[in-house]
C-alpha cells in the first residue's frame, strides 16, 4: 500500500502541468500588452525573434521622417519674388502630386489674387507643369537636380531661363535622433536604405545619428542588403512603403510603419498602430520581457519538480500534499506571467 501510494505522489507530482502553462500564459500576456500599446504582433514565434535581433534596418521616408514634404525656400531673380509665387501657385493648383499639395499649403496664405494669369496649364507626369503666361511665353516648373545640397529641388523658368527656384524637405520626426540613442546604447547596429537622393538620405542618417546609410537604392538592392546583414544575425526591417514590401518579408521580423500601405502590412510580422518611433523601444524591451518570464517560468517548473520528485519517490510526500505542490506551482508560474503586466 505504501509503495502504491508513494508511486501516485510521484505521479501527480510529475505532471507537467506547470511547464505546459510556462509559455502560453507568458506570451499572451506579453502580446496582450503589446496591444494595448498599439503593437500588433503576428504570431508568438515573432516575439522570440524580435528578442533576439541585434541590427535594425531602416526606411527614410516615413519612418525616420514623417514624409510630408515642407517648403523651406523659395528663392526669385529680383524683382519677380511676387510674380514667381503667383506663377508658382497657379500651376501647382492643377496637380495632385504630394510636392504641388505641399507648395498650396505654403502659398495659399501669401498669394492673395493673382495679377498675371496662366493659360494652357498642364501637367507632365513624372516631369513637371508647363503653362504660358499673357503674352505667350513658356513657363515650366520641374525638379531641378543642377543645384545639390539638402532637399528636394523644383525650378521655374521662362522661355528657358530660370527666374525661380524652391527647396523642400522631408521632416526628420522628432523623437528619430533619441530613439537611435537609444537603440545605439542598447547595442544595436542600426542602417539607413533609401531610394532617395544621396544628399537627403545624408542629411537624415546624420541628423538622427546613424552611421551607416546608403541612397539610391531600388527595392531588389534593399532585399539584397538586407539578405547580407541576415549573414550576421537576425534582421529587423522599419518601413512603410510599397517599394519596402520585399525587403519587409524578407527581414526576420519586418516592422510596418503607421500609415504603412496594405502591401507592407501584408508582408510585415508587426503593424505600429501609432506613427510614433518610440513604439519600437517598448516592442524590443517588452519582447525581452515576455521571453525572460518564459525562461524563468521554466526555471519554476523544473525546481519545483527536481525537489518535489525525490521527496515523493522516499516517500516523504502523500498524494494530497502532491495534489496540493502542484497546484501551487501552477499558480506560481501563472503569478509570474501576470507579473509581466505591470513590468
Amino acid at each position: 500500500g505504501k509503495a502504491l501510494m508513494n508511486a501516485i505522489a510521484v505521479l501527480v507530482i510529475s505532471c507537467p502541468c506547470a511547464m505546459g502553462l510556462a509559455t502560453p500564459t507568458a506570451i499572451s500576456v506579453g502580446m496582450g500588452r503589446m496591444a494595448r500599446k498599439g503593437l500588433l504582433v503576428k504570431g508568438a514565434g515573432t516575439i522570440e525573434e524580435l528578442a533576439r535581433i541585434r541590427q535594425i534596418i531602416f526606411d527614410k521616408t516615413g519612418t525616420l521622417t514623417t514624409g510630408v514634404l515642407k517648403v523651406r525656400q523659395i528663392k526669385a531673380k529680383t524683382g519677380m519674388e511676387a510674380l514667381v509665387r503667383q506663377y508658382v501657385y497657379q500651376m501647382e493648383q492643377r496637380s495632385n502630386h504630394p510636392v504641388a499639395k505641399a507648395i498650396t499649403a505654403y502659398l495659399g496664405n501669401t498669394v492673395i489674387v493673382p495679377e498675371a494669369r496662366l493659360e494652357a496649364i498642364v501637367e507632365e507626369p513624372g516631369i513637371g507643369m508647363q503653362a504660358r503666361d499673357g503674352k505667350g511665353h513658356l513657363l515650366t516648373l520641374q525638379r531641378d537636380d543642377y543645384d545639390g545640397g539638402e532637399g528636394y529641388h523644383l525650378a521655374l523658368t521662362k522661355e528657358g531661363e530660370k527666374i525661380g527656384h524652391l527647396v523642400l524637405e522631408d521632416e526628420l520626426r522628432e523623437d528619430a535622433p533619441e530613439i537611435v540613442r537609444q537603440f545605439r546604447h542598447a547595442g544595436f547596429s542600426l542602417q539607413l536604405l533609401s531610394g532617395d537622393h544621396d544628399d537627403n538620405v545624408r542629411r537624415v542618417a546624420e541628423r538622427s545619428g546613424i552611421e551607416d546609410f546608403q541612397g539610391r537604392l531600388l527595392p531588389q538592392d534593399k532585399y539584397r542588403r538586407i539578405e547580407e546583414a541576415m549573414n550576421a544575425g537576425p534582421v529587423a526591417m522599419v518601413g512603410d512603403g510599397i517599394n519596402d514590401a520585399p525587403a519587409l518579408e524578407k527581414a526576420t521580423v519586418g516592422i510596418a510603419m503607421a500609415g504603412a500601405s496594405h502591401t507592407a502590412l501584408r508582408s510585415a510580422k508587426v503593424a505600429l498602430l501609432n506613427p510614433r518611433l518610440s513604439d519600437l523601444i517598448s516592442l524590443f524591451r517588452l519582447s525581452r520581457l515576455t521571453v525572460r518570464t518564459i525562461r524563468e517560468n521554466l526555471f519554476w517548473a523544473f525546481s519545483y519538480n527536481i525537489v518535489a520528485i525525490p521527496l515523493a519517490v522516499a516517500g516523504l510526500l502523500n498524494p494530497m500534499w502532491g495534489a496540493l505542490f502542484m497546484a501551487f506551482s501552477d499558480l506560481v508560474v501563472i503569478g509570474n506571467s501576470i507579473r509581466l503586466k505591470y513590468r
